[in-house]
């Protein structure tokens, strides 16, 4: 009772995929995970602003997959996809691998407010640009209900305001069942550097309970394909005005039709 974990680490295996992707041997696995670790922190003091939320690695057959998860994808991209090619062949240089060999995928997340990581550092952004902390967090909990989660919790720390002594505070709204696995439950953490010390932030949401993972795997890769899924309700659009307007024509004669008689009687 009461010991707290990491509620990603916990549900791996049940609602949750792992980062990283691959099999090393003994040897090669420390070299592995430090690899990744700076990976991802290169990637996320090149890409501050593009609002990151997830990096996944895999590893197959000396080739690495990297996807970045973010809400600004233009950003990322860059014209013509100039910056992606230069960030590319950084990420090729820190691996220590051919440029071939390293590939980058962006997905585009399309509900920011959902994603409790992106939730979290724009709470830490609007801390270090001195506004009000409670205001931030009601806006964040606000704006994430709104956006159909079924509970959201959003905890500062630190010493709020200025004040000489650290406290916390929170916020909840809707229900966080943290002890249930099947609950699919994203967690993010963020810190606010300001002239006064670290705030932490931390931002629970909870979306639903999954009873199938297959259902869950089937979203996330919705999620994931970017503008793929979007194609296809322009594709449908124009053939919707053409169906109700012919029927719409012969409709008009027979409402007069059948208020004739009424008013001949």
């Amino acid at each position: 009772m009461g010991q707290k974990v990491n509620p990603l680490g916990m549900r791996l295996g049940i609602t949750r995929d792992w980062t990283s992707r691959w099999y090393a041997g003994k040897k090669q696995f420390p070299t592995h995970v430090h690899t990744d670790f700076r990976v991802r922190e290169f990637l996320k003091e090149k890409l501050a602003e593009a609002s990151v939320s997830r990096i996944l690695i895999e590893r197959a057959a000396k080739k690495v997959n990297i996807t970045i998860q973010t809400a600004r994808p233009g950003i990322v991209i860059g014209k013509k996809g100039e910056d992606i090619e230069k960030l590319r062949q950084e990420t090729a240089a820190l691996l220590g691998m051919s440029v071939n060999d390293v590939r980058l995928n962006i997905a585009e997340i399309r509900k920011p407010e959902l994603d409790s990581q992106l939730v979290a550092d724009s709470i830490a952004q609007q801390i270090e640009k001195r506004v009000m902390f409670r205001r931030a967090m009601k806006r964040a909990v606000m704006s994430t209900m709104r956006s159909g989660a079924l509970g959201v919790k959003v905890r500062v720390s630190g010493r709020l305001n200025g004040s000489e002594i650290a406290r916390t505070e929170w916020y909840r709204e809707g229900r966080i069942p943290l002890h249930t696995f099947r609950a699919d439950i994203d967690y993010g953490l963020s810190e606010a550097n300001t002239t006064y010390g670290v705030i932490g932030v931390k931002v629970w949401i909870f979306k639903g309970e999954v009873f199938d993972k297959s259902e869950l795997a089937q979203q996330q890769a919705a999620e994931a394909e970017g503008a793929v899924p979007a194609a296809t309700p322009l594709a449908a659009a124009p053939a919707a005005p053409a169906t109700p307007a012919a029927p719409a024509a012969p409709a008009a004669p027979a409402a007069s039709a059948a208020a004739e008689p009424p008013a001949q009687a």
